[in-house]
């Protein structure tokens, strides 16, 4: 089997971007895209790809790009999927800059995480009532692949996006109200006000993170038990 990469390419940040189209062929259905980038970039043919990668087993969201217009990882996207249309585009995550062909620079949404200090100050005993909702968050891979989609975020903008709301919904649920307030403002700022609530994270998660149910969880918890009690 045959397929043609058509990858959006550019050599650095400051240089236009261009298609380089590149037959593959592979036998195997459970080949992916990231097999395919990874194989190029060792038979030498092309000039390398500069691509992120680390797992490669959809766990730590690292290879996250745009493929076929839809934000995904190249681990996960398997190339027998666009066999029918016989070429698939391989191009950057939009909404960060970029550094080099595939490679962006999603430092904004760590950057993010920081400025609300998003960790424990100290210990925190587990709460038998947020277990479910604690390991729900945990599966969030930071990609990006949720902010890539979202109307309201853009880098630079005050809203954080569901990659800043998913972390922050697992301490907001097991946090005692003393330390929760100084998150729940956060959360309020950097989230609440800016969602408009489309749920196209939740269509586009990876790891299938039902993010209305962690919404509706840290909006209880974050606003309205500091509105009304």
């Amino acid at each position: 089997m045959q397929i043609r990469l058509d990858i959006l390419r550019r050599k650095s940040a400051i240089d236009s971007p261009y298609i380089q189209s590149i037959d593959f062929a592979y036998e195997d259905k459970g080949e992916s895209v990231a097999t395919a980038l990874t194989k190029i970039n060792r038979s030498g043919t092309v000039s390398p790809i500069s691509w992120e990668c680390s797992c490669l087993q959809k766990k730590c969201g690292a290879c996250a790009m745009v493929i076929g217009g839809v934000p995904r990882l190249a681990c996960d996207a398997k190339l027998c999927e666009f066999e029918k249309a016989g070429f698939v585009r391989v191009e950057p995550l939009k909404k960060f800059p970029v550094i080099a062909d595939l490679t962006v620079d999603r430092s904004a949404m760590y950057d993010a995480l920081r400025e609300i200090r998003l960790w424990l100050e100290k210990g925190l005993a587990p709460n038998e009532g947020s277990l479910d909702t604690a390991y729900e968050a945990s599966r969030c891979l930071q990609c990006g692949c949720c902010l890539e989609v979202c109307p309201n975020f853009y880098v630079g903008g005050r809203f954080y996006g569901m990659a800043a709301g998913v972390p922050m919904s697992k301490l907001l649920a097991q946090l005692d109200k003393a330390d929760r307030q100084r998150l729940a403002k956060e959360y309020s700022r950097h989230f609440y006000a800016g969602c408009g609530k489309s749920l196209a994270c939740k269509s586009i998660c990876p790891a299938g993170i039902e993010t209305d149910a962690l919404m509706v969880n840290s909006n209880a918890a974050a606003v309205f038990k500091r509105l009304f009690g």
